[in-house]
């Protein structure tokens, strides 16, 4: 029988309509089963991945991946975007302290949960480039450490005092501006990059592509002995994305790309966003953040 026959994945994938068809059992595979963990924020469990290699499959940060590659960690990249957005929305500042614009920011202090997170490595790539902020002239606050244990954040970055939070800071001032997130948390709060969702969707259409959060990862093991499960898997996904049946499929607004030259013009831009950032030590080739088993799939 082919169930017989089946390879089980540790999974740990988030919930989001592109995966809903995957994770409830709609789309099913004769040649893999899975072993979903429960998880209601995936990048709590991002360390679990890089530290620990907790998981046969799972979804991963682009910036995460990239330093994980830097420093050995046993997992591939799937050409398989699970979660994309426009950054310009999720740098905020208190409107009810003055107005502050992008180049307002030197001598600033700018709060982000971790210097290594990928909305803050987006953000900060997208000031210094198209609005010429010097990043090395902003002080950088944290809260969390890097999700890869071997890395050392810049000087530049300073961790704020025990017991302190993002918000509050920077509603009571301490903070200039901070990375918040998705949506605003705060009335009082503003966007610092004006008119953000269409600065996004230009910035998508002139650069590529919508920036990539994250893709999927799978064990380098796997992926080296089995490739008909590493195609299969990349099947079983962008099925699952298919299922929204999503009026940007197939244009450069598609915040959810599959295959490598899809999704190659974000990453190169990424890639030099980690360099010129300091996350990474040096340039990484895209085709490199693949291997025989994932860098030839496509839709």
């Amino acid at each position: 029988m082919a169930t017989a026959t089946k390879l089980k994945l540790h999974t740990m994938l988030g919930n989001y309509p592109n995966t809903k068809a995957l994770k409830s059992g709609e789309i099913r595979s004769d040649l893999v089963d899975f072993d979903f963990v429960e998880v209601k924020v995936a990048n709590n469990l991002f360390k679990k991945i890089v530290r620990e290699a907790a998981y046969d499959c799972a979804e991963l940060a682009i910036v995460t991946y990239l330093q994980a590659k830097t420093y050995g960690k046993p997992y591939v990249l799937l050409p398989a975007v699970v979660v994309g957005r426009g950054q310009h929305h999720t740098i905020a500042y208190n409107a009810e302290r003055g107005m502050l614009k992008p180049s307002e920011l030197a001598g600033k202090r700018v709060g982000v949960r971790a210097y290594t997170v990928t909305t803050g490595t987006w953000v900060r790539g997208m000031l210094a480039h198209d609005y010429g902020v010097d990043l090395d002239k902003v002080e950088w606050i944290t809260f969390e450490d890097p999700h890869v244990a071997e890395y050392r954040d810049p000087k530049t970055v300073k961790r704020a005092p025990p017991g302190k939070e993002l918000l509050q800071m920077l509603l009571d001032g301490e903070l200039d501006a901070a990375v918040v997130g998705d949506k605003l948390p705060d009335p009082r709060l503003r966007h610092l990059i004006p008119d953000a969702d269409e600065a996004a969707r230009k910035w998508a259409l002139s650069h590529g592509g919508v920036p990539i959060n994250h893709m999927v990862v799978l064990r380098e093991e796997i992926a080296r002995s089995r490739l008909d499960v590493a195609k299969e898997l990349f099947r079983l996904l962008l099925a699952s994305k298919r299922a929204l049946k999503s009026p940007t499929d197939g244009t450069p607004l598609d915040p959810l790309r599959f295959g490598v030259e899809a999704c190659r013009p974000t990453l190169k831009i990424i890639i030099d966003f980690c360099v010129r950032q300091k996350l990474i030590p040096g340039k990484i080739a895209v085709d490199a953040l693949f291997d025989d088993a994932t860098r030839g799939l496509a839709p």
